[in-house]
């Protein structure tokens, strides 16, 4: 990516992207790359088709399950733990978004699916840290967090 990136900018080609998404991209992609690691397939990335605002950041199989993913990246350590900002508001928007993306599937039977967080965790001088919360929550709110 980094040579991708350096090419990029030696061709006169570089967008320049608020900081706070590069962080997010960076995180997104480290989150890729771990799924793959543990034999998901994941299937999208940052996904949105209607007329709901945001984005599912990972759609993936594990095995059977369809899995919607999201991960939050931060670059300092605060006094909240990342997967905190996936409060109700936001687990609202990912659910819609989530039967939004089931719609488009093919098929009369919707496969089995869960909702996991991802948390990934880069300061500057140490390894980077990726924490996997999987079944974070649920269909409803009646369902407990598991973080």
């Amino acid at each position: 990516m980094a040579a991708l990136d350096w090419l990029a900018a030696k061709r006169g080609r570089v967008v320049e992207m608020p900081e706070h998404l590069e962080t997010g991209e960076r995180g997104e992609l480290a989150a890729v790359f771990y799924l793959a690691g543990k034999g998901w397939k994941v299937v999208a990335r940052r996904w949105n088709e209607g007329p709901v605002r945001g984005d599912l950041d990972l759609v993936a199989w594990d095995g059977e399950v369809l899995v919607f993913v999201e991960v939050k990246t931060r670059t300092t350590v605060g006094l909240a733990a990342p997967q905190l900002a996936v409060d109700m508001r936001k687990r609202r928007v990912l659910r819609r978004m989530a039967r939004q993306y089931l719609r488009h599937l093919p098929g009369d039977a919707p496969p089995t699916t869960r909702f996991d967080v991802i948390t990934v965790v880069e300061l500057a001088g140490e390894p980077r840290r990726i924490h996997h919360i999987p079944a974070a929550y649920g269909w409803s709110e009646r369902e407990r967090e598991r973080y």
